[in-house]
Order: C-alpha cells, then sequence, then structure tokens
C-alpha cells in the first residue's frame, strides 16, 4: 500500500535532516579546533536581519532550536536568509556602527590638522589704484563698463526696431551710453525715493509730486526704455528659442552678456580675504519661467535661486550661479557638491582660503575634495548624509545636559555635536573639536528667575557664527536700497538684481579704499544718492550741471603721446579701431572724451563715436 505525506509533514521532515546534518558538521569542525564566529562570511550568512539589534559575542554558538522555524514562521526565515546571501562582502563589512568607535566628550583632548598655507593670488582688498580719488560713479562703472554699456544700447535699439514693426505705437528714438547712464540713475533714485508706481515720479502739482526725475529725463522716454531695455541680441533670441527642449537651449542666455561681465567684474576689482561663506539667495519673482523656485525658509519663498559665493567680513558678492533647475545630464557628486565647486576657483583665488557653508552643502566628499585642492572648510551637516557618523555609542539625547559636547574625528575630519535649546551638528577640516571657549546662556532657576551662565562651546561652532553670514550680509545691503519692481519680465527682473549688486559692491569698494587711507567712509544713503546725482547729471540739490567741456575736437599737441616720433601729435583712431577694425592715427581727439578721432572728408569717426 502506498503511504503519502502531508505537505506540512514532508517540509517538516525536510528541514529535520538539514538540522541534523548542520549539527554533524559543526561538531566535526569545533573538533578539529576552529571556531564558527571566526569567519566573517560564516556570520553573514547565518545571521539574519532579525538579530542585526542584538550584539553577536564571540562564545554565543547557535543551538539547533534556534536555528529551526514553526511552519507559520518558514516563509519569513527564507526571504531573510535569502537578503543576508545576496549582500556583497563590501555591504557586509560596510557596517561600523557597531564596532566604530564612540562618540568623545569635551574632556578627550583633540588636535587640529595642519592647515594649508593662506596664499591669495593678489593682495586681498579693492584691486584699483588707491592713489587716485574714485567718485562713487566711477567706482560703479567698473561694474557697468563701456563696453558693457554699448552692447546694452545695441541690442535695446535692436528690441525697439522689432517692437516697432510689430505695431508699436510709442515714438522712439536709439538710445546712447549717455542717457543709459540716465536712465540707470532714476532706476537707482527709486530706490532712495519709493513711490506706489513709475507714472507718480513725474506727477506735478500733487501730494507725491518729486522734481528730479522730471529734470533728467521725460516721462514716456524712461517707459520707452523700460519696455525695450533688452541684454542678449533679439536675432541671436530667436534662435535660441528654437532649441528649446534641447540640452542646447541656454534658458540665461537673455541675460547672458550682462551676467558675465558683471561676474568678471565682481572678481577682477576686488580680491577676498581668507573667510568666505556660501549660501542662496532669491531672487523675488512668481514669473513662469521653469526657473522659479520656492524656498520656505527665505524672506522671498518664491523666486529665481542663485548660489553665492561673498566675503565673511564685509558680504562683498564674489561670484554667483543662476539656478535653472534639473540638468539635462545626471550629476556625478550632487548638486550641492557641483554648486560650490563651480563658486570656487582657486586659479583666481589662490588657496588657504577658509568656507563656510550650512548643511545643504556640507558632505565629507565635498570637503575631502576641497582639502586636496588646499582649501579648508566648515559647516553644519545632515547625520543622514553618507559618510557621517551615526549610530555610535555616547551619543547626544534629548536629556543631555546643554552645552554637552559630542566628537568624532575621521582623519581631518571632525564631526561635533553640541547641545543648545536643540542639538547642533558642525563637521569641519580647519578646527580642533573644543578649545574651552564658553559663551552666554541664560539658564532657569527657580520659578520666573533666569541666571546667565558661562556654557561650553565648541571651537567649529564659534567659528561658523562668526563667519556664516557673508551672504546674509550681501543680501541685507542689496535690500536697503533696492531696485526691485514687478516687471512683465523675468529676465528685466534679474536686470535689476545686477544693477543692485553693482550698486552695492561699488559702495562695499568705498568704504575698503576709505579704510586703507584712513578717510572716513560715506554712508551708504549718502553714497546712493551721490551716485544717483552723477549719473543723472545733476547736483545734489537737483539743479543739471553746466558742463566745463563740450564735445569738440581740439588737436592733440602732446607730443609725449605718440609711441615713436614717425606719429608725434597723433594716435589711433577708437572709432575705427573698434567698429571697422582698422588702424588709422589721427592728429584730433574730442577734447571732453579725450579720445583720439578721425576728423576728415570721406571719413567723419567724431561724429559718429557721439551718436
Amino acid at each position: 500500500m502506498r503511504r503519502t505525506l502531508h505537505v506540512e509533514q514532508a517540509v517538516d521532515l525536510l528541514f529535520q535532516m538539514s538540522d541534523e546534518e548542520t549539527l554533524e558538521s559543526s561538531s566535526s569542525d569545533n573538533e578539529s579546533g576552529q571556531d564558527d564566529f571566526e569567519d566573517p562570511d560564516f556570520v553573514a550568512e547565518n545571521v539574519s536581519d532579525d538579530d542585526d539589534d542584538e550584539q553577536p559575542g564571540p562564545s554565543t554558538a547557535p543551538t539547533p532550536t534556534t536555528s529551526r522555524r514553526r511552519p507559520s514562521q518558514r516563509g519569513r526565515g527564507r526571504k531573510d536568509q535569502a537578503k543576508t546571501r545576496s549582500r556583497s562582502p563590501a555591504q557586509s563589512a560596510a557596517q561600523p556602527e557597531q564596532s566604530s568607535e564612540p562618540w568623545k566628550t569635551e574632556t578627550d583632548p583633540d588636535t587640529a590638522p595642519q592647515a594649508s598655507r593662506f596664499m591669495p593670488r593678489r593682495p586681498p582688498g579693492a584691486q584699483v589704484d588707491l592713489h587716485s580719488g574714485h567718485t562713487p560713479k566711477d567706482l560703479f562703472l567698473l561694474y557697468f563698463a563701456a563696453d558693457t554699456m554699448r552692447t546694452i544700447c545695441r541690442n535695446t535699439n535692436k528690441q525697439a526696431a522689432r517692437n516697432q514693426q510689430k505695431g508699436s505705437k510709442y515714438q522712439w528714438t536709439d538710445v546712447d551710453v549717455e542717457e543709459l547712464h540716465r536712465f540707470l540713475g532714476l532706476l537707482i533714485y527709486t530706490s532712495l525715493v519709493t513711490l506706489p508706481s513709475i507714472q507718480d515720479y513725474w506727477k506735478q502739482s500733487h501730494i507725491l509730486s518729486v522734481s528730479l526725475p522730471a529734470k533728467v529725463m521725460p516721462r514716456d522716454r524712461f517707459r520707452s526704455i523700460s519696455w525695450n531695455i533688452h541684454l542678449s541680441d533679439p536675432e541671436e533670441d530667436v534662435i535660441n528659442d528654437q532649441r528649446k527642449g534641447t540640452p542646447q537651449h541656454d534658458k540665461l542666455f537673455r541675460v547672458k552678456p550682462l551676467m558675465d561681465d558683471i561676474r568678471t567684474a565682481c572678481q577682477a576689482h576686488y580680491h577676498p580675504k581668507k573667510e568666505l561663506s556660501v549660501d542662496e539667495r532669491m531672487v523675488a519673482t512668481k514669473a513662469k519661467t521653469g526657473m522659479t523656485q520656492y524656498m520656505k525658509d527665505k524672506p522671498n519663498k518664491w523666486g529665481i535661486k542663485l548660489f553665492v559665493l561673498a566675503e565673511s567680513n564685509n558680504g562683498y558678492t564674489l561670484n554667483f550661479n543662476v539656478y535653472v533647475g534639473k540638468a539635462h545630464t545626471p550629476s556625478v557628486h550632487g548638486l550641492s557638491y557641483d554648486a560650490v565647486m563651480d563658486l570656487i576657483q582657486p586659479s583666481h583665488l589662490g588657496t588657504g582660503y577658509h568656507i563656510y557653508m550650512e548643511n545643504f552643502y556640507t558632505s565629507p566628499k565635498l570637503f575631502l575634495s576641497l582639502g586636496s585642492m588646499k582649501f579648508g572648510a566648515c559647516g553644519t551637516y545632515r547625520s543622514n548624509r553618507k559618510g557621517c557618523p551615526s549610530g555610535r555609542e555616547n551619543a547626544l539625547t534629548s536629556k543631555s545636559k546643554r552645552g554637552s559636547v559630542r566628537w568624532i574625528r575621521e582623519d581631518r575630519l571632525v564631526f561635533v555635536k553640541w547641545m543648545d535649546t536643540r542639538e547642533v551638528s558642525v563637521c569641519s577640516t580647519i578646527h580642533p573639536a573644543f578649545s574651552g571657549e564658553t559663551i552666554k546662556r541664560k539658564v532657569k532657576e527657580g520659578p520666573g528667575r533666569w541666571v546667565a551662565k558661562d556654557i561650553p562651546c565648541p571651537t567649529p561652532i564659534m567659528a561658523y557664527n562668526k563667519y556664516m553670514g557673508g551672504v546674509d550680509l550681501s543680501d541685507q545691503l542689496l535690500q536697503y536700497y533696492s531696485t526691485h519692481r514687478r516687471t512683465a519680465r523675468w529676465y528685466r527682473t534679474l536686470f535689476l538684481h545686477f544693477l543692485d549688486m553693482g550698486t552695492t559692491n561699488a559702495y562695499i569698494l568705498h568704504c575698503d579704499i576709505s579704510a586703507t587711507q584712513q578717510v572716513t567712509p560715506m554712508t551708504h544713503k549718502n553714497f546712493v544718492a551721490e551716485l544717483v546725482a552723477q549719473l543723472c547729471g545733476v547736483t545734489q540739490t537737483g539743479v543739471p550741471l553746466q558742463k566745463s567741456t563740450s564735445h569738440v575736437s581740439v588737436a592733440i599737441a602732446n607730443v609725449a603721446e605718440a609711441k615713436d616720433k614717425a606719429t608725434a601729435g597723433r594716435r589711433v583712431c577708437q572709432r575705427c579701431k573698434q567698429v571697422d577694425k582698422k588702424r588709422f592715427v589721427t592728429p584730433w581727439k574730442c577734447k571732453a572724451c579725450d579720445v583720439a578721432l578721425c576728423v576728415i572728408v570721406d571719413r567723419n569717426c567724431f561724429e559718429e563715436w557721439h551718436k
């Protein structure tokens, strides 16, 4: 008669046979003098995920009953065993939490690694001639140079011609550099005197009436320039727009000419001191650009995001990049890593700088990369970031005393945790973990009684609080006198932001030059007011300046200006050189501009230049 086994009976019999084989093999191995737990592969294969929280001891061998499971647990056991067997040797070994070094306290000594020598490429400070006087207009035009202004004029005139071809009815005459100066001066004036709308600045016999704008430029002319101000070539804009949806499309094409010039000028005319900071900046707008971001922790929650590198001491904007959204090609190290590395340029800065940043950017990978470039770094970090310690013994808890310090050093990196009103985590490649510094904190002693006490504070946190606010200081200076207004085009919003950036950096240059010359600098308000007067061509009382010289051609009488005797009393015509790409010498120059220009029968460069 054929015997039949139930399925569960067959499985039980199979498990029973395998357990007996395991006992026999383990007893034979123990007889040969070998310990099962000396083989790491054995542990990785035989310890299930259910036992990961327990500390395996060197002498606790599994008994036969622990390896067997009841029928209701067999499926889960097989999945767990398959999961542990599928781990690679690298994954099995990369679990240092159980055997890693525990957190140390403030009583444990720590030594910071040797810092890279501070070797800037240029002497820190303003990179201008300190022996000559610099007016606010001179400093401002370092960022809006003559070539930049001519490019804006040319593209604005092209944009106005295109708009008129489309049917615009307003009158238009081509704008020149001098008129563009007055236009920028009036824009900056609106940051000093705030009115509800642009039209209010030209109202007469009204409670809101102001006198300056009407003396500088008619209202309709100001509005027509505002409608047509354009930074890029309109013809090339059409070609770029046809590439939308492809990697060749440049979202920042319409602001790129001015953006590149401003970035170059920011780096050329000032060299920073040792401490720098990296952070985001929001240019407020809700325009649907594909680049608009939302950041709940920023004062301007909606806007275009810029990654900014600024000096920590004075807030000077050194470098910036506009975030355009997710890239077509995936990043190897992530957005935060790339954002910092794009801003740091050792070929321009030098070495030995200290970079401070927030937890969005901080990662061991980034700090080690900066260390290989001879830059120090310090910043708050997120505990779940790859490479940061977690799950160690002796860590801070919610019940830890205020002022408690924990730290771990891993080669050049030191990870520090400090308990204030909440837990603060900082990573650094510059500082020791704790050097005995203390800070004042009010501690409650009894009902309604607060006492100021000194509590320990780690060295990296003290330095972070001192030097991290460079970008915040820059934002603060920008907001004091900002030309920002709602506009119909997103690139005009960035144009106004670049105008504010140039004005603010010019004021910081003025303060640095005044400190070097040991004179008292102007206040920010007086600097901006003087800049407006000089750009608009008026006095501080609003009276138009009477020019002592006019644009007339005079002979070049100074023989020393010539390079050799053959061209004595002659210079190269600037219009022929820049426009026609030819080299003609001329004995004539403009008396007001001091620019050599041809004045002959078949070529009147003097007239063309001043158009």
